[in-house]
């Protein structure tokens, strides 16, 4: 679809003319974020957050590069190492503490990514690969955040390395030799140290080409938008530069600016104080966690205590897993008509209580394992697997929604009031 606002990108100088007709990279670019990539022009904030996981991404890789010049990946020489970082290595403390706290907002702006997809119906047709394509990049991104936790070797790192891995040992006959081949031999050693450092360098850039085909895969159904419809006119879309570049600019500076004041205000208020201990395999810590962007899925392995056929251990790791894996048939699981949570009523209401479910599964994979918390764990890892197996696609066949918007611009100009049309199954606003 092409509109007429949307120029074609024209070279400034000889030279630019001389480098696009032997490597058009700038026209690329300018069709994909510039001036020549139609929007929807009804993008709320929840849309600055894609832009924002991009950013840290690249702040994750250029912190870790500089970190990687001064650490020793060794069992004897890790511990030292970022003590040597933070004390003697100029800015060390700095990019240490950017390089910790920005895994951690990485996270935070991801999870809002993929709340929004969920609230907006982001991985309903014809986006299914988009949305699956994101949840592999959060795959990789935990499994870089796991080995990144170990490298530093103090008592949380080694322990942690302990339990994870420990987790593959709860399937019959194939789980321990993975265990094995995982930490390089049965307890994590110089060879678990070695083989974490390597692939959690490697795993960032991984993450980089697959966003590319990411962003690829958004660019040909284009971005979803808050009503759910599809863009119809030229009306409907705004250019991405100027419009978008300066709401997401704006967007980033706040959110860099809540980042750095954690930075130098609160470094450690995210991390775990036993790992400034050095890793002690003779102590273990009094209540092992993991990360706290871990925490909802660690309660859901906790959630399983009783040894029932295949074992509480591996009843536990397989619903672990398969809470993450129910995200990929989301496509499959919803089945309604309308996109957007906002005309979905009955749908609202369940994604709030999904919400604050996931937030006490957090608080019971965070906190002690006492005999409440373990019964409130149970109750919300059985309302997870409910909402998706069972709430939702009863959810999609029989609610009535309300009516959606004739158009995208009839929306965002004129109010979602007028020249609104009903798609789908609809009932009348109140």
């Amino acid at each position: 679809m092409s509109f007429s606002w949307a120029k074609p990108y024209q070279p400034m100088s000889a030279l630019g003319q001389w480098f696009d007709d032997r490597l058009p990279l700038p026209r690329l670019v300018y069709g994909a974020i510039g001036g020549g990539y139609p929007v929807p022009r009804n993008l709320n904030y929840f849309w600055n957050f894609g832009v924002l996981a991009g950013l840290f991404l690249v702040v994750q890789i250029v912190t870790g590069i500089v970190l990687a010049m001064h650490y020793y990946s060794s069992v004897d020489g890790a511990f030292n190492s970022v003590e040597h970082i933070m004390r003697d290595v100029n800015a060390g403390w700095m990019l240490r503490y950017a390089h910790a706290n920005g895994a951690s907002f990485f996270f935070i702006v991801v999870y809002i990514h993929i709340f929004r997809g969920l609230y907006f119906g982001s991985y309903k047709a014809p986006r299914e690969l988009l949305w699956m394509l994101g949840l592999v990049i959060y795959l990789l991104m935990m499994a870089t955040a796991f080995m990144g936790y170990v490298l530093p070797w103090g008592q949380m790192s080694y322990w942690g390395a302990q339990v994870i891995t420990g987790f593959f040992s709860a399937f019959p006959i194939v789980g321990d030799p993975i265990r094995i081949w995982l930490l390089g031999g049965y307890a994590p050693d110089q060879a678990t140290i070695t083989r974490f450092f390597s692939l959690h360098y490697l795993l960032p850039f991984v993450i980089a080409g697959v966003t590319i085909l990411h962003i690829w895969a958004l660019h040909i159904p284009g971005s979803n938008n808050p009503t759910g419809v599809d863009v119809k006119s030229e009306k409907d879309t705004l250019p991405f530069h100027p419009f978008y570049t300066a709401k997401d600019g704006w967007f980033a500076g706040l959110v860099l600016t809540l980042y750095c004041a954690m930075l130098f205000f609160a470094p450690n208020a995210l991390g775990h104080p036993d790992n400034y201990i050095p890793a002690n395999p003779l102590a273990t810590p009094a209540h092992i966690v993991p990360e706290w962007y871990f925490w909802p899925f660690y309660a859901i392995l906790k959630s399983f205590t009783v040894d029932f056929i295949l074992g509480a251990k591996l009843w536990g790791v397989l619903a672990m897993f398969g809470s993450i894996l129910l995200l990929f048939l989301m496509p499959w699981l919803d089945n309604s008509p309308v996109r957007s949570g906002n005309y979905r009523p009955v749908f609202k209401r369940f994604f709030l209580i999904l919400v604050l479910d996931i937030v006490i599964l957090a608080y019971v994979g965070g906190g002690e394992p006492s005999p409440i918390n373990v019964a409130l764990g149970q109750f919300a890892t059985a309302y997870y697997f409910a909402h998706f197996l069972i709430i939702l696609p009863l959810i999609s066949k029989h609610e009535a929604t309300l009516p959606l918007p004739s158009s995208i611009s009839s929306s965002a100009l004129h109010g979602e009031a007028q020249e609104s049309a009903p798609l789908g199954q609809t009932a009348p606003a109140n």
